[in-house]
């Protein structure tokens, strides 16, 4: 009994997608946190495009990541367009990206994960450079010390609705310990843009209103949706994966 040929091309075909290149993804988003609990991903196109470099999309669900420090509970997201370096990936190198991909989906962060992530540098890092730049918006930069991640330690962060409260304590030879608490409603002005209003930081028992601020997200980030609700921050849009 003859077999059919296409039919033997196609299994050949779904086989080393799902014993070479589903792995190598696999490998690629898990090389991409610092831990995950659970990851579940599904590649959707034909097996054709897939063994030509190109998976048309890529649908991803994790819990409690941890990405570059940051805690994060849920994720949900879709890579479309995605060019890859198929040859070496066959060759047993480790998947790279060969253009930029459009991700999409919805993030969620509680109370908890950001409590978690505060000693993480990218977050206490812009944390501090935030700061910096509220200080000296408001003040002559020789009346507090320039503030670095060594001298200031973020401690509590919470969220109630639309506002935000962060505790910290600045440390520095020259002063005495300063305690530090930055009060904010935060909106989505524009995709790229959100605001921070109304806007207050206390230093022990000085508090300053400032004019409203604005966080530029860079031309990378697309959000559609940014709500708080009392111990939970969800997000929902696009952001381009520079490889």
């Amino acid at each position: 009994m003859g077999v059919n040929k296409s039919k033997a091309g196609t299994d050949k075909g779904s086989r080393m997608i799902s014993t070479v290149v589903s792995p190598a993804v696999q490998l690629w988003l898990r090389s991409q946190v610092d831990a995950v609990e659970t990851l579940q991903f599904k590649l959707m196109g034909r097996d054709r495009q897939i063994l030509r470099g190109h998976i048309p999309t890529v649908s991803i669900a994790a819990r409690r990541a941890i990405y570059q420090g940051l805690h994060l509970s849920q994720i949900q997201l879709d890579g479309t367009n995605i060019r890859f370096n198929l040859t070496q990936v066959f060759k047993g190198k480790p998947l790279q990206l060969l253009e930029p991909v459009p991700v999409t989906g919805q993030l969620i962060l509680r109370e908890s994960d950001l409590q978690a992530s505060l000693d993480a540098p990218l977050l206490s890092n812009a944390l501090t450079e935030l700061l910096n730049t509220f200080i000296n918006s408001y003040n002559p930069p020789d009346q507090y010390p320039p503030l670095n991640p060594s001298t200031i330690s973020w401690q509590q962060i919470k969220i109630d609705g639309q506002h935000l409260t962060l505790k910290g304590t600045v440390t520095h030879p020259e002063t005495q310990e300063i305690l530090v608490q930055i009060d904010a409603g935060i909106q989505l002005v524009t995709p790229q843009h959100l605001q921070l209003h109304p806007l207050q930081i206390q230093l022990n028992a000085h508090a300053i209103a400032l004019e409203p601020f604005t966080i530029d997200l860079g031309s990378e980030v697309d959000l559609k949706e940014l709500t708080l609700t009392p111990g939970q921050l969800m997000c929902r849009g696009c952001l381009r994966v520079i490889p």
